[in-house]
């Protein structure tokens, strides 16, 4: 098992190598040309930029078992696809049973977008430690049940 994180901007790469580290899991950081990581821990996998050029090459390097680690619904529904795990920086797990909505509520609020003339969207609200904490402990907590599946 490896664990795969779209690291273009992902604000939790420290975190999920922690708890990774914990149980000597391999991570692998993908991110394009404009923004290059550097880890101790992890393997870091640079990809051309373009369009989704990190997320078709994770999803490509990505196994069944494998988790990954993405903000990206149209990622993660590949990667369970494929019979991964994935999982949000927030800390909640995608699932067989949770993507199709996630991914319809993405395209309706993107074709309401188009319609407006003006965006007053809000982005995404500030991120706080505690999130980041919720988020190591959903991680952590994934990673046992994928070992005791795997090993029973």
């Amino acid at each position: 098992m490896k664990i795969f994180v779209d690291a273009d901007a992902c604000p939790v790469v420290k975190e999920t190598e922690e708890v990774a580290a914990k149980y000597s899991v391999p991570v692998v950081l993908l991110c394009d040309t404009n923004h290059i990581l550097q880890s101790a821990y992890s393997e870091v996998k640079i990809i051309g930029a373009g369009a989704d050029a990190v997320d078709f090459a994770l999803v490509n390097c990505c196994r069944s078992g494998d988790l990954v680690v993405t903000q990206d619904y149209g990622v993660a529904a590949m990667a369970l696809g494929k019979k991964a795990y994935a999982i949000h920086q927030n800390g909640w797990q995608y699932t067989n049973e949770n993507i199709e909505r996630l991914l319809m509520e993405r395209h309706l609020g993107k074709k309401a977008r188009r319609a407006s003339s003006k965006s007053h969207w809000k982005g995404p609200r500030k991120r706080f430690v505690e999130d980041n904490i919720q988020y190591q402990a959903k991680l952590e907590g994934l990673l046992k049940k994928i070992m005791e599946e795997t090993d029973g």
